[in-house]
């Protein structure tokens, strides 16, 4: 409220990204079906080499064979107990809604983060930051390790926040959904989200979606090769609504295999996907919204993180979390307005 009367929010332009942030739990302390499995598999290879090892022994006779002998069967007996651990851990993961369980912090996830095979034990946190000032305009706390369905709720808390009606948003690919962008277009929030390059299509070397052009006046596509592809019928995919569309022209292309390995090739178009090519055309005329994002929204979390140290949150269970972030956030912006306005002018402001 501070900031609005301080009119601190004059760009109505907000990018939204999110960041894992560890948990206080230790990722011996997580447990998942994959992570249970290996761990099984490196108990029964470790009490398959002591038993190797114990045969060995046997086979030799004195002192130090007998007492080789005792220490790894004492091992043997530990590995056998953490299986039994392991499996009793097995039967609950079955009962647990998200087939994982947190010891120490039980809402705390396991998360991928940006590094391959990587991840820690943490919760997602999910920020609103303005494109002048640089200030967290909201701010969420999740336990779902990705960010596809973040972003008409991260752009709705941002409106409110700033008090701007025809606020824009900017995020990464990671947010793309259309349900999310369409959300976003309905309640008139303008979203710029490229759309994520995991073309299969492409990677095989053949015509992907974009090489295929809607005629919006004819509802239909125009091939490479010139022809059209027609409406042929209607069908739902996942929850959504999507238009099949196909030429029979197909088989006697001359550039069918670059196009598909099928009979013909069928392009999917969503019922809304006229909501998506406008957002695409929004990018294309201002590809530098992009650096945008990337100039508002790491920098904050790159600060916080630095404040927390390496153990990042100190609280336990969601709630706590949420408000240890509340916390940060505040001080965070204390003195972000501090740096604009400096300290008199922040307290003249507040006494105001």
């Amino acid at each position: 409220m501070l900031c609005q009367k301080l009119d601190l929010f004059a760009q109505a332009v907000v990018a939204i990204d999110g960041s894992k942030f560890k948990a206080v739990n230790n990722r011996d302390r997580n447990f998942t079906n994959a992570k249970l499995k290996r761990r099984l598999e490196q108990i029964e290879e470790s009490i398959a080499r002591y038993l190797s090892q114990l045969d060995t022994a046997d086979r030799h006779e004195g002192a130090v064979a007998e007492a080789k002998a005792g220490r790894l069967k004492d091992k043997i007996a530990i590995l056998k107990q953490q299986m039994q651990g392991l499996k009793a851990m097995e039967l609950r993961l079955r009962d647990a809604p998200d087939q994982q369980i947190s010891l120490t912090d039980p809402d705390a996830r396991s998360m991928a983060t940006s590094g391959r095979g990587t991840g820690i034990v943490g919760y997602n946190v999910q920020t609103a930051v303005d494109a002048k000032n640089h200030l967290i305009v909201a701010h969420e706390v999740t336990n779902v390790g990705n960010d596809r369905g973040q972003l008409a709720m991260m752009a709705e808390q941002a409106r409110a926040a700033t008090g701007i009606t025809e606020l824009t948003v900017v995020a990464d690919r990671g947010y793309f959904s259309g349900d999310e962008i369409l959300a976003c277009d309905q309640a008139g929030i303008t979203p710029f989200v490229p759309k994520p390059l995991n073309s299969n299509s492409k990677a095989e070397g053949r015509f992907g979606k974009p090489d295929f052009i809607y005629i919006a006046s004819d509802d239909e596509y125009r091939r490479p090769a010139g022809q059209r592809l027609i409406k042929r019928f209607t069908t739902v995919e996942a929850g959504m609504t999507l238009d099949i569309y196909w030429s029979s022209a197909c088989p006697r292309c001359p550039i069918k295999a670059q196009c598909t390995t099928g009979p013909e090739r069928r392009v999917r178009r969503w019922v809304h996907e006229a909501v998506i090519d406008a957002m695409q055309e929004r990018l294309d005329r201002d590809p530098e919204k992009m650096r945008v994002r990337r100039q508002t929204v790491e920098h904050p979390f790159g600060t916080i993180k630095f404040w927390m140290g390496a153990t990042h949150f100190l609280m336990k269970t969601l709630a706590r979390v949420r408000t240890e972030m509340s916390l940060h956030v505040l001080a965070y912006n204390l003195k972000r307005v501090m740096q604009l306005l400096g300290i008199g002018g922040l307290i003249a402001a507040i006494m105001a």
